[in-house]
């Protein structure tokens, strides 16, 4: 029995100028998700839609304007995600329910959570939809750390040293989970399914404790 044909996005006869440009998206889609970003290209966009190979330039200057597009189009969804949280008063509990929003992305959108924090931006990353979607993604977490800190001189570094640090130890729990690595680690009974919990539980701790942003940083002794 020969095996289903994969399903390719298609541009039906007469289709509008609009029509195509998100028929290329699509396309784009499926080859990422196929062959990885380094087999991208607008020939092959174009030979899966049956088009000329001229006419996803009628959109795109280049293949990576129509990455640039994709991704923004990443960024717009996982901000619209974190938004649909649930959403609490207690800025403890909203930071935890973005927290889960941010993981459960993660697991849900494999490919999309690639493109956005995997995926070096293209040559036109100052592209203003692209750069403007990523922003609000992440003023999301950073509005509720200024909320929390204030507007006290060096609050603002502050937030921002906080929404990264944050940023930066969930991106690193997804991706060790995506990695299965923790399978391999012959860990204690019940580590692996705590993780989530704790990972939080000392995000939250960590947000306690005062930091100067300003203060240049400190050794221990004994070290040169």
């Amino acid at each position: 029995m020969k095996a289903a044909a994969k399903s390719r996005t298609k541009v039906r006869p007469g289709a509008l100028l609009a029509d195509l440009r998100e028929a290329c998206v699509q396309a784009a889609r499926e080859v990422i998700a196929e062959r990885g970003v380094e087999g991208l290209s607008m020939r092959d966009v174009a030979r899966r839609l049956g088009i000329s190979h001229q006419a996803p330039y009628r959109h795109f200057e280049s293949r990576d304007h129509l990455l640039a597009e994709i991704m923004r189009r990443c960024f717009a969804d996982f901000a619209s995600h974190l938004d649909a949280r649930p959403r609490s008063a207690d800025d403890s509990e909203d930071l935890a329910a973005m927290g889960e929003a941010y993981l459960a992305y993660a697991a849900a959108k494999p490919l999309e959570y690639r493109l956005m924090f995997g995926t070096p931006w293209p040559a036109p990353a100052h592209h203003a939809g692209l750069v403007a979607d990523a922003v609000h993604a992440f003023d999301i977490l950073r509005n509720n750390l200024r909320r929390r800190h204030g507007d006290a001189p060096g609050m603002q570094a502050r937030a921002d040293l906080d929404a990264m640090f944050i940023w930066s130890a969930l991106h690193g729990m997804a991706s060790i989970t995506r990695s299965q690595a923790m399978d391999c680690l012959q860990l204690a009974p019940g580590v692996g399914a705590a993780f989530k919990d704790y990972l939080m539980c000392k995000v939250g701790a960590a947000l306690e404790v005062p930091v100067d942003p300003e203060a240049p940083p400190r050794r221990k002794a004994g070290r040169r």
